[in-house]
């Protein structure tokens, strides 16, 4: 079983026909655009496990390479690769390491290419953007971004911008982006969309991934699909340390298997360990992670709950997720809720001035928290076992489990 994050991500990987299908036709979309007088932007939708890194991986991969060859249109082109996820970044930047046409430097947060274009007076020709639903949509000067909207500086910056994109994975305000605000910057310019719909990572039934979608999405806990665990292990735990324990076991045997949690616990940023306890179960918060290597790679994170933070974009074997306190159900409904209350994340609902409707912003944060929760179900390859905090989802999930 191969767990590093740097083979899942090879600009080598073999590519599905669908996958090399869509590779040539945004190559076809440079050679065709690169010479036009304003920009274009090619945009792939896809859920998460939709293999959209894989694609991206190689398709900068190429793009370098015709950079160097004298009877390619891309010859000597200046070409970038972005992604707002410092975790995923490590990845990126230690593949480049493997390969003499991609060099670290190409590879950037959307912050430092901007500020950097802006010092050297200069333009890229292709820009490549992983994630760009954690692009920022306001400034932000914690990071030093002083303009409104990270994608349109890029795009202002370039010649082509290709970017992947799912609104599902929208998780915080400075970050809040929808398919009409994406929409409404990329229409300016030529452009192509693409949607993916293939799964990838998870080797789970379809009818299971809706069943996720449904609790995520429509907020309604439905019965477990009678297929969910054929060729796939999902359990629901009433006790969490058991489930912690259960998850121990699977790291033994095939490894790159965590504890994930929703907001909920105490958690601040002050270099100090912050605690979630149920029950039995104690386990700290993931920490910063000062490594070049991926937080889940970490031998010793198997004592550590992940966040959405450190998971994001990663696979993991097998997911062990905690369901906080900010989500629950009302006794004698299938209705799932959010207590916006409850949310610990301070960085989640940072307010922005341009969201004056009190009723449309609950909606956003609480749509947020689901999305939250969403990244966490699509973790697990082979597995994903799940503990509820609040009782009567608990019980109605137990009750649901033992009914299949």
């Amino acid at each position: 079983m191969t767990n590093q994050a740097t083979n899942k991500l090879s600009p080598k990987k073999q590519l599905t026909e669908n996958q090399q299908n869509l590779l040539n036709k945004i190559i076809n979309f440079c050679n065709d655009n690169l010479n036009k007088e304003s920009p274009s932007v090619f945009a792939i939708y896809g859920d998460a496990g939709t293999g959209k890194s894989v694609v991206l991986s190689a398709l900068f991969d190429k793009i370098q390479l015709l950079s160097k060859q004298k009877d390619s249109n891309l010859y000597q082109t200046k070409n970038y690769f972005l992604v707002n996820h410092p975790e995923l970044l490590k990845v990126y930047k230690q593949i480049a390491g493997d390969y003499q046409e991609l060099l670290k430097k190409n590879y950037q947060r959307p912050t430092s290419f901007i500020n950097t274009l802006d010092k050297t007076k200069q333009k890229a020709d292709i820009v490549v953007i992983d994630e760009a639903h954690l692009l920022l949509s306001k400034p932000d000067h914690y990071n030093n971004f002083y303009y409104q909207n990270q994608l349109q500086e890029i795009i202002n910056r370039s010649k082509i911008v290709i970017l992947v994109f799912d609104p599902h994975q929208v998780l915080k305000m400075k970050t809040l982006w929808t398919n009409e605000s994406l929409k409404a910057i990329i229409q300016k310019y030529n452009y192509q969309i693409v949607h993916l719909h293939e799964q990838f990572r998870m080797k789970a039934p379809l009818d299971l991934i809706d069943w996720f979608d449904s609790f995520t999405d429509k907020m309604q806990l439905k019965p477990i699909p009678a297929d969910c665990c054929q060729d796939y292990d999902f359990q629901v735990f009433e006790d969490a340390e058991q489930m912690r324990q259960k998850i121990v076991e699977k790291n033994k045997q095939f490894g790159l298997s965590r504890i994930l949690s929703t907001s909920g616990y105490p958690s601040t940023l002050d270099g100090g360990k912050h605690y979630i306890c149920e029950g039995d179960f104690k386990m700290p918060w993931d920490q910063y992670n000062y490594t070049a290597t991926p937080w889940a790679e970490i031998s010793e994170t198997i004592d550590e709950v992940g966040s959405i933070y450190t998971c994001q974009g990663f696979d993991l074997n097998y997911a062990g997720i905690i369901i906080g306190p900010p989500i629950f159900q009302r006794p004698n409904s299938s209705r799932i809720e959010v207590d916006l209350d409850k949310i610990t994340d301070i960085e989640m609902f940072k307010k922005r001035q341009d969201l004056t409707d009190p009723v449309k912003t609950k909606k956003l944060k609480v749509q947020m928290v689901m999305n939250a929760l969403n990244v966490l179900f699509k973790r697990g390859v082979h597995g994903t076992y799940l503990y509820a905090h609040d009782p009567i989802l608990r019980k109605n999930l137990l009750n649901l489990y033992h009914r299949v």
